[in-house]
């Protein structure tokens, strides 16, 4: 199933966190907290102004973004687990 964002909503998927601590630790899925980090995957046409203007998204498919901890709603869209928010819950592109 195909799915479009609308308005200044962005779609997202959760990259994943790392199995192990940098001293080798390995973190059990019930310790892990889920990564703010995340890929976007697809993206509405952008905000409209009073006026009717179109503001243009700052992100685009494919760029990694951080979002805050509890942003977005949780959807599963064929069987993936992606996340929706909107463009000012993205706190900035990682690079």
């Amino acid at each position: 199933m195909a799915f479009k964002p609308l308005h200044d909503r962005v779609l997202v998927r959760r990259v994943q966190s790392d199995e192990k601590t940098k001293g080798g630790l390995i973190i059990p899925d019930t310790a892990k907290e889920k990564p703010a980090e995340g890929e976007v995957v697809s993206c509405g046409e952008g905000a409209r102004k009073d006026s009717g203007e179109l503001i243009a998204m700052s992100v685009k498919a494919g760029d990694r973004v951080l979002f805050g901890k509890w942003s977005g709603t949780e959807v599963t869209i064929d069987g993936a687990e992606l996340l929706i928010m909107k463009e000012s819950d993205i706190l900035g592109i990682l690079s």
